[in-house]
């Protein structure tokens, strides 16, 4: 066990505990915290409690002393994990994986950065140059997508808005060779609007505040965030991070991944255009609708390399397919061309976020590997989901990623809870039971077939006719309301909030 502190630090393993209950778990952890020491073990799982500062507890010092070593031989720290991690990878040539999960807010993202700085350290000895080129190219990515993936929230001034898995490959020698990004889940419906107090993602602000004047009197652009509608909400927002450095942070990693100067200049111009989308106004002139200004149009056609009419056309009408195979166009209410406005925007974000995460991938990706020749491949993944969060209105995205971390907590109950409970039981060993909320039921009330919370979105969703948010929470409320972990909202629909379990 870790017991290489002192006790004034509490105990650094919550197994040495002499009972385990809340009271005690929550007092060995306060301890803790308040004596700067923000990582306590459960036997092979590390908890970690989110300082909001600045803690010289990494760096090389740190990586040399937890180098190599076994868990329990150092205090409890990061390292310590993603060591054990490689080593379990190297020594049995098996494929290992970290998961790190934790509500909003919990150094998520953080923690992430320095596994994979850790794993950059202790690789490549030899310094062999293409070695150290894929390890810059993974480490830079994560600058890059936490600037176009992430967000200020109310919690958090640089929270993960999407899921991110990431493979890391490894030659027999253990020297990585490439990796592959998978992204989950972008919070797109984060582009259109956001939460009071809270900000639209990174890149927007890092462009108006960080961009050359040349650069946005290119894009058609203005320095100010407030001058757009998509970016109003958080341009008053106060943020630990500094918009105009980042930006040039961004423009330095995206060149040494490996964009190109056209590259690099058309992800900007699809910014611009979304941008200037937010701020287009439409109005009904007898009995159609009209685009209020020719200029914003315009500039969306020359950032985008079309036609004025195309561009005013997709926004005013949508095309029809009939019974006999007839396509005709119908014109847009103004309210419908507002959502068609605004469906335009994530969809064109949510692909430009794609987009930079394969072409990452391509510059990653392990290339010309045979088997035969290099020795077998093996792989440490690394999963970093966006947390637990409630909002007033919550967003069908962040109910998703609820429902993820429920899956995460249970697989967390089944691996150190009930299955090391269950071996004691078959080998004969003495202990006292620990009662634990085993949250499969939480889990069944969203992905239970037919009764599901799912199920009734895609029963909304598949009836003909219109179907309204009341009439959904009419169905949710008949099938589910019985359930002792569902709360309705009568009011007004919001994407439901099972009663759930969160794990620390």
């Amino acid at each position: 066990m870790a017991e290489l502190e002192g006790l004034e630090f509490g105990k650094s393993d919550f197994v040495l505990l002499d009972e385990v209950n809340m009271e005690q778990f929550m007092e060995n952890l306060k301890l803790r915290f308040e004596k700067a020491r923000i990582y306590t073990f459960i036997g092979e799982v590390v908890v970690s409690v989110n300082p909001y500062k600045q803690m010289d507890i990494y760096g090389k010092e740190a990586i040399d002393a937890y180098r190599g070593r076994e868990l329990y031989e150092n205090p409890p720290h990061l390292y310590a994990v993603a060591d054990a991690a490689y080593k379990a990878m190297k020594r049995r040539a098996k494929d290992t994986c970290i998961v790190i999960s934790g509500e909003s807010g919990a150094g998520k993202t953080e923690a992430s950065k320095y596994i994979m700085q850790y794993i950059a350290a202790i690789t490549n000895p030899s310094q062999r140059a293409e070695v150290e080129s894929v390890k810059n190219v993974l480490l830079k990515s994560n600058c890059v997508l936490e600037a176009f993936g992430n967000a200020k929230t109310n919690r958090n001034d640089n929270s993960s808005r999407f899921g991110k898995y990431m493979d890391i490959n490894f030659n027999f020698n253990g020297d990585p060779t490439g990796g592959h990004i998978n992204n989950y889940l972008l919070e797109k419906s984060r582009v259109v609007q956001q939460q009071g107090g809270e900000r639209n993602f990174h890149s927007f602000y890092q462009l108006l505040r960080g961009g050359s004047e040349e650069m946005l009197g290119s894009l058609h652009l203005q320095n100010d965030p407030v001058n757009y509608v998509y970016t109003r909400e958080g341009a008053a927002s106060t943020t630990s991070n500094n918009d105009r450095s980042s930006h040039r942070a961004v423009l330095s990693a995206l060149q040494v991944i490996g964009f190109s100067e056209e590259e690099i200049d058309s992800i900007y111009r699809i910014l611009g255009t979304i941008l200037i989308l937010g701020n287009l106004q439409f109005e009904t002139d007898s009995e159609s609708v009209q685009v209020v200004g020719s200029e914003a149009v315009s500039h969306i056609a020359g950032l985008t390399t079309t036609e004025p009419d195309n561009v005013t056309k997709s926004l005013l009408y949508r095309t029809v397919a009939t019974g006999g195979g007839e396509v005709i166009e119908k014109g847009h209410t103004e309210k419908e061309a507002c959502f068609g406005r605004d469906a335009f925007a994530k969809a064109l974000y949510e692909r430009l976020f794609c987009w930079i995460v394969a072409r990452i991938n391509a510059v990653i990706e392990v290339k010309d590997y045979n088997p035969v020749l290099h020795g077998k491949n093996t792989v440490i993944g690394v999963l970093d989901i966006y947390g637990f969060e409630i909002f007033d209105n919550n967003s069908f995205e962040q109910f998703c990623i609820n429902y993820c971390n429920e899956k995460l907590q249970q697989l967390f109950i089944e691996l150190i809870l009930r299955q090391e409970q269950d071996e004691y039981q078959r080998e004969g060993i003495t202990w006292r039971h620990i009662d634990y909320f085993n949250n499969q039921i939480i889990v069944d009330l969203v992905e239970q077939p037919h009764k599901g919370i799912i199920s009734v979105l895609d029963e909304a969703c598949l009836t003909v006719g219109k179907v309204t948010d009341t009439i959904c929470l009419e169905s949710m409320d008949a099938k589910l309301g019985q359930h002792p972990h569902y709360t309705s909202r009568k009011a007004i629909l919001l994407i439901h909030i099972p009663q759930h379990f969160l794990s620390l």
